[in-house]
């Protein structure tokens, strides 16, 4: 057993047990995780999503390599403004990936989509083998996020682009104030009303708190040897969008 420990929302967790414990709280919300989305961002999650294929611009013919892409939103998006394009949707739970193969769009677009159980942190392909990387609302949930960035930057081709989706820190500190009150009173709330689980929705509001704010984000990508790296924050910073080039 391993000496390190991490976070588990507000809680110190051994390192080697974290990858477990989120990978139950995921197996516990894959029925009801886009209901609660909905819900919980009152369908603003959508409009993120959009914004983030919009700066994306999406190509045909192009492959993306999902992460964490749990039931296919992201894919989804990306095969519709994409002909010809490719997605493979990883994610570490398998009820996440079936919630995703029962959808509509799935049946669809089968012929140009797979969908694989794998470790962010330990990608089962070779290098240089995608042309676009994406994880959103995943990777504040990885136990070691340099190492996940390290995969990123390994299984993109030369010329491949990396743009994490993520919940983030708003730079107005009344305004933060005020969503943390939200978060942290009515999203558990919700998560027993709707998911019969308040438990999971408590750790997924820690973990927005513990996740690394913009700037710090940004030299993180850096770090794992991106260029261009840039972000942008999305309703004033509840989310934010981080995109970086493999050169």
């Amino acid at each position: 057993m391993s000496d390190k420990t991490t976070h588990f929302g507000f809680k110190t967790v051994p390192e080697d047990q974290k990858a477990g414990m989120v990978h139950g709280v995921f197996t516990n919300v894959a029925s009801k995780y886009d209901v609660m989305n909905d819900a919980m961002s009152m369908g603003i999650h959508r409009v993120w999503k959009d914004a983030m294929m919009d700066w994306l611009a999406p190509r045909p013919g192009q492959r993306l390599l999902d992460v964490a892409g749990g039931t296919g939103d992201i894919s989804f998006r990306f095969l519709r403004r994409a002909p010809g394009a490719n997605a493979t949707v990883l994610d570490m739970t398998e009820s996440m990936l079936v919630a995703g193969r029962q959808r509509a769009d799935a049946e669809q677009m089968a012929d140009r989509l797979s969908w694989v159980t794998g470790d962010a942190m330990a990608l089962p392909f070779p290098d240089n083998m995608f042309d676009v990387y994406t994880i959103s609302f995943g990777i504040r949930n990885v136990t070691r996020i340099p190492d996940a960035l390290s995969e990123a930057y390994r299984v993109l081709r030369p010329g491949g682009r990396l743009m994490v989706l993520e919940f983030s820190q708003m730079p107005n500190p009344g305004l933060q104030w005020l969503y943390d009150r939200y978060s942290f009173n009515v999203i558990p709330k919700m998560g027993q009303l709707i998911a019969n689980d308040s438990d999971s929705y408590q750790y997924l509001v820690e973990s927005i708190r513990k996740f690394p704010d913009q700037e710090s984000f940004a030299r993180m990508i850096g770090e794992a040897g991106f260029d261009q790296v840039k972000y942008r924050n999305l309703s004033m910073g509840i989310a934010a969008l981080h995109s970086g080039w493999k050169l």
